[in-house]
């Protein structure tokens, strides 16, 4: 399968952090979810996808080309969204038009005010005006409008409410009954990964832990509560990571490891998150 996302080897060294060898898969047709705590290196990765950083070592690969080769036909193939709106705020939806119109050679206007119109954006209003939220909802609207087949997001519902967030849901969802789009998303709301993405992929440390089916994943990994006792009498490779408490043990297992009659809860992709990020390792 193509993948429309390619990073490999990937590596970029601040004073106090680095990413460290991080290899990443967007393949055509998928939704990937990039997660990991604040600081594990979402943004930075996402930025060298986007050539916004350059890398110190590693090769990064959007649509089959090292990103430095990119023409500006490939640029205006990829819709992004980043953490914090990037429009300039003097402007109003009226502006933001005529300039993208400049910019990006495929640009809808009819799209673009359509989708202003769904989230209910105030046309005369210039940006520096609207609320955080509402500005995520210019940016992801200007994403959509110029013909993308690739978004890439980093926290696209910070500052929204549910409802707005189940809106938006529902546009990457109308986005990707092309199956020749793809989309990367990074957010800190995992049930709203749960419900759309296929691959989930999680940094922790500047490293990548593991990028896996969704669906793979969450069948692969149960949480189990226990004694100290029941926990020992476990084969070690069965268990995940431990988190101790006043009243037993928590673990993240294995389910294929697990012998007959142990019977795990379900873990949801943010038990197993915290589990990698926070809990024991034995």
């Amino acid at each position: 399968m193509e993948d429309l996302i390619r990073v490999a080897g990937l590596c970029k060294q601040f004073r106090d952090f680095s990413l460290q060898n991080v290899a990443l898969r967007v393949p055509r047709g998928s939704v990937v979810g990039f997660i990991g705590e604040n600081g594990a290196g979402k943004s930075t990765t996402i930025k060298c996808i986007l050539g916004l950083v350059n890398p110190d070592g590693g090769a990064v690969e959007v649509f089959g080309k090292p990103v430095s080769a990119l023409t500006k036909a490939d640029r205006c193939g990829i819709g992004a969204v980043l953490g914090e709106s990037c429009l300039p705020a003097n402007l109003d939806l009226k502006d933001v038009d005529s300039v993208m119109k400049r910019v990006f050679s495929r640009w809808d206007s009819a799209a673009f005010f359509g989708y202003a119109d769904r989230f209910s954006l105030p046309r005369g209003k210039k940006i520096r005006e609207f609320s955080r939220g509402m500005q995520q909802k210019t940016s992801l609207a200007v994403a959509l409008s110029h013909g993308a087949r690739l978004l890439v997001l980093d926290e696209p519902t910070s500052g929204l409410d549910p409802v707005a967030r189940d809106e938006i849901l529902d546009l990457l969802y109308d986005f990707m009954q092309d199956e020749g789009h793809s989309v990367l998303i990074s957010s800190h709301i995992l049930s709203d990964l749960e419900k759309l993405c296929d691959y989930i992929a999680f940094i922790h440390g500047g490293s990548i832990v593991f990028e896996e089916e969704k669906d793979a994943l969450t069948e692969k990994y149960g949480v189990l509560r226990c004694t100290e006792g029941e926990l020992s009498a476990l084969d070690p490779a069965a268990v995940a990571a431990v988190r101790r408490g006043e009243y037993g043990v928590d673990a993240l297992v294995l389910r294929g490891r697990l012998p007959a009659g142990v019977s795990p809860a379900r873990a949801s992709v943010e038990d197993i998150m915290l589990y990698f990020s926070r809990g024991e390792h034995l």
